[in-house]
């Protein structure tokens, strides 16, 4: 069913419908709504949530199945309740809409990431106050939502929190903007200071020195691992807020899922040991998103294709999703709504 978002976006392969009537919300397949024909820039204006699909996974390095991602997600919402005990929150006192997917052309992947800047920029139009939530996909697909936001709001100032094993920040001359490069390609682009990016969860023997050198010489914030413990995973992302905010109108977190521990994450197209384990992602990303600025979030790199048969990481990168949702439910009782 087409919205008034057509032809940036189109409807899922997969959406739920609330039987008629049902008044009572306990699932999360039965809060977050679609977008549809019904809907238009009048009712939608103070959702708080909007969700979108960004089924690219072309682009990506090494082989990946993160196109599968968005789908696989939304099937996975049956399997959780909108009420988080953990916080005493319900999610179901948010309003939140699923707006679909960004079109992705079968071989051009121009194309296909200049839909995904166009996609994010008409979503950041319509919905000026929402928390923006983009399900990729690989991690292209950051490079081309900031931009999205950067042409939508460009008087604001856009920082990068970003949770992943990589820099992401491989040479576009020899890689493209593919999912090893899109931090340099915000950098380059002018679109973020590289004083302005701060990465935690870099650990072991996957990233060269050669990137460490870049991130050294555009002024990157970065936190191994073994730093970000050995301080503390809240105290290090509490930090790195504190001194974004300074910076910064909006604060945009992309969370890489590759920095996870293979234990914990099986279904992401290059896992590792030695990663994050999945508390100290959890926390990382409820800590994050209890701060007024952090206005936008992405999951990436998560292949259902790789995972194992009861959706192990799958289900955990709902979880993220909704634990993102929690830290903001949580501005509302704190009254930190506003940066």
């Amino acid at each position: 069913m087409k919205s008034f978002l057509y032809p940036k976006l189109i409807p899922p392969s997969f959406v739920w419908i609330r039987p008629e009537g049902n008044t009572q919300i306990t699932k999360v397949h039965e809060w977050i709504q679609p977008l549809s024909t019904k809907s238009n820039p009048e009712q939608t204006r103070n959702t708080d949530v909007v969700v979108v699909g960004v089924p690219l996974s072309r682009s990506s390095i090494s082989p990946s199945g993160a196109s599968e991602f968005p789908d696989a997600f939304r099937r996975a919402w049956k399997g959780f309740t909108t009420y988080n005990i953990d916080e005493d929150v319900d999610l179901a006192d948010m309003t939140a809409l699923d707006v679909g997917d960004v079109p992705m052309h079968v071989t051009d992947i121009r194309r296909c990431h200049d839909n995904i800047v166009e996609a994010s920029a008409t979503i950041h139009r319509n919905f000026t106050t929402s928390i923006v939530a983009a399900i990729g996909g690989d991690h292209s697909i950051t490079a081309m939502m900031v931009k999205g936001l950067h042409w939508a709001k460009p008087r604001e100032k856009i920082g990068i929190l970003q949770f992943d094993t990589h820099f992401d920040l491989r040479s576009l001359a020899d890689n493209g903007p593919s999912n090893g490069t899109p931090m340099r390609n915000l950098i380059e682009s002018g679109v973020i200071e590289g004083s302005n990016l701060y990465n935690i969860g870099l650990h072991g023997f996957y990233n060269t020195k050669d990137l460490k050198q870049y991130a050294d010489e555009k002024g990157v914030n970065y936190f191994t691992l073994h730093q970000s413990r050995k301080r503390g995973i809240e105290e290090t992302v509490s930090q790195c807020l504190k001194e974004l905010a300074e910076k910064v109108d909006t604060i945009y977190l992309t969370v890489d899922m590759d920095v996870l521990d293979i234990v914990y994450a099986p279904g992401v197209p290059v896992g590792t040991p030695g990663g994050m384990t999945t508390a100290e992602l959890l926390k990382a990303v409820l800590t994050a998103a209890k701060h007024p600025k952090v206005k936008a979030l992405d999951i990436v790199c998560l292949d259902p294709l790789r995972d194992t048969q009861v959706h192990t990481t799958v289900k955990l990168g709902t979880h993220v999703f909704l634990t993102f949702l929690t830290g903001v439910m949580l501005r509302k009782v704190t009254g930190t709504e506003k940066g």
